[in-house]
């Protein structure tokens, strides 16, 4: 079941201790396609209401399986003031042109129509390849409130080309392959939406500043850090069950089981994930 109180202390968590300030609500680590369209809602409206005053931007994910309940969604969006919405693509009865695509996402954006839109690209998940370049061409027209994209794909030529072609429209790209989003910054992101900026987002944020001064080689270090810890524990099975108990040892929140099919992590994962985050030396001297 979901737990609405724990989300005062978890704002308050991400905003002091990993200095996080914007959230991605109902998403991919939120487990937002295994909850009933009642439990997004409520959790929309704790997150807006306990980020008041705190976070600089609540984004709600509001892609489902169903045209109605992504409208419905979205019109709830609209009525607690998110600061955007996102919208995957249907994944079961998928769409198979960037016109059939953009006639789903434009239903979805004209129910809140004073609302920033994302494009919320998941390729892995949704096995939905349309190129995001492709999409783009001309989507301003079809949706004006079309704000940018989460690219959560490692196809970093399309995510070029976007940057490249789209850059008078002032789309913002957000990317979400925390192991790589140093590459994608490179090339032009603005910024990252991920799972782990939940228990390394300090450390995620000491990679923006030393890439903005430029200081590449620390830079590096620090994605090299994050990567290292991700490769450790992807060869142990790491999905979002296992980052829900890393979050938990990190920050000493209860982030709960996840919800069936995916099942706990176990205590053996716990462990061996445990020791090797304490092993990293960060070049801050954490």
């Amino acid at each position: 079941q979901i737990n609405l109180l724990v989300i005062r202390e978890y704002v308050d968590y991400l905003v002091s201790e990993q200095n996080v300030k914007s959230i991605f609500v109902n998403g991919t680590t939120g487990e937002g396609l295994s909850l009933s369209i009642q439990e997004r809602k409520r959790l929309a409206e704790e997150w807006v209401c306990q980020g008041k005053d705190k976070l600089d931007h609540v984004i709600i994910h509001v892609g489902a399986l169903s045209l109605p309940e992504t409208q419905e969604l979205a019109r709830h969006a609209a009525a607690i003031g998110a600061s955007g919405i996102a919208v995957i693509t249907p994944f079961f009865f998928k769409p198979t042109s960037k016109d059939e695509l953009i006639a789903f996402l434009e239903k979805v954006a004209s129910e809140a129509p004073a609302v920033p839109f994302y494009y919320y690209h998941i390729p892995p998940l949704t096995g939905v390849k349309i190129r995001v370049e492709e999409l783009l061409d001309g989507i301003k027209e079809r949706i004006p409130t079309f704000q940018g994209v989460k690219f959560s794909g490692t196809d970093l030529l399309d995510l070029a080309q976007c940057i490249n072609k789209n850059e008078r429209e002032q789309f913002a790209f957000l990317y979400g392959v925390d192991e790589q989003v140093l590459s994608a910054l490179a090339i032009g992101a603005d910024g990252a939406v991920g799972s782990t900026y939940n228990y390394l987002g300090r450390k995620t944020n000491l990679m923006l500043q030393a890439f903005a001064k430029p200081d590449l080689a620390l830079a590096r270090k620090y994605q090299f850090l994050t990567g290292e810890f991700l490769n450790f524990v992807i060869k142990l099975g790491f999905g979002v069950a296992q980052t829900k108990a890393v979050m938990t040892f990190v920050s000493g929140i209860p982030m709960g089981p996840p919800r069936l099919p995916l099942v706990a992590a176990s205590e053996e994962f716990i462990a061996k994930a445990k020791a090797k985050l304490d092993s990293i030396v960060w070049p801050d001297g954490d």
